[in-house]
């Protein structure tokens, strides 16, 4: 999939992961709608790529989880560009440490990680289907294939994420839709730190153990990686290569994996407290 005269939407695109997405897509042709539940940020984003690229970016307020505010970010997307091509459901939250998290966190987390991919497929797959072509970009986490420790609802609902995410590619993949899920570990963004300046132990664990899992990449880069696999069509985008490794060696030894996840969970938590 080349992304050049293509027309996308990026959720959570104020900044992070999702402004670098959306940066990269101008620069290589596309034109994007840039949303985000802060529009001071979205159009923060927006504004930077009309500078260099005029006529590429629009921005929207919206909440990636609502149905009407992502069929309005389709309509403002076909109003200014076109038929959308492109879906990057990159919006998403950390959730609260531990099982304090109240059925309200739950539900949020639910909402903004999952329910969102699934509202926003349900509205553009048809579509997709009668064109032969499109293209839905999960950000999921590689906390999705391993788990985060500290917070459930981020673990559990980014493996949701990710289960969706095969699920689209196995249902439409030979129907001309491309899935890809992105699964990173550390990313320098406001996500990454909220879980050590939350005051919780198990949220400073949760910051320490990405931290030291492995190299903490810039957005930019995470969005290079992101375009080269969609390029090749790969579905799991890994920016993170030790990912990798890690995966199997927890399906090779599940409990082996476990032993060794609290220890490292343990040790963390001595040195947060």
């Amino acid at each position: 999939m080349k992304v050049e005269g293509k027309v996308g939407i990026v959720t959570g695109g104020g900044g992070g992961i999702g402004g670098a997405i959306a940066a990269r897509l101008s620069e290589h042709g596309a034109r994007v709608v840039v949303s985000d539940l802060d529009e001071t940020t979205a159009r923060s984003v927006a504004d930077a790529i009309e500078r260099d690229r005029p006529g590429t970016a629009v921005a929207a307020a919206a909440d990636a989880s609502n149905t009407e505010d992502i069929q309005r970010l389709i309509a403002l997307a076909e109003d200014s560009f076109g038929p959308v091509d492109l879906y990057f459901a990159n919006a998403g939250i950390s959730g609260a440490p531990g099982l304090d998290a109240t059925d309200k966190d739950w539900d949020l987390s639910f909402d903004v990680n999952v329910r969102a991919h699934i509202r926003a497929a349900q509205l553009l797959v048809p579509g997709w289907l009668e064109r032969g072509e499109g293209y839905f970009v999960s950000t999921a986490s590689a906390a999705g294939l391993l788990t985060q420790i500290g917070s459930a609802t981020y673990a559990t609902t980014k493996h949701a994420a990710v289960g969706f995410a095969e699920w689209m590619n196995v249902t439409y993949g030979n129907r001309g839709i491309r899935v890809s899920c992105l699964c990173p570990m550390g990313v320098n963004t406001k996500l990454l730190y909220e879980g050590r300046e939350s005051g919780d132990t198990l949220g400073a664990a949760a910051t320490a153990a990405v931290l030291s899992a492995g190299a903490v990449l810039e957005p930019l880069d995470v969005a290079d990686v992101v375009l080269d696999a969609m390029d090749r069509e790969q579905f799991l985008i890994l920016p993170h290569e030790n990912v990798l490794d890690m995966y199997r060696n927890k399906g090779a030894d599940y409990d082996r994996w476990l032993r060794g996840m609290r220890r490292y969970q343990d040790s963390l938590l001595d040195n947060n407290r």
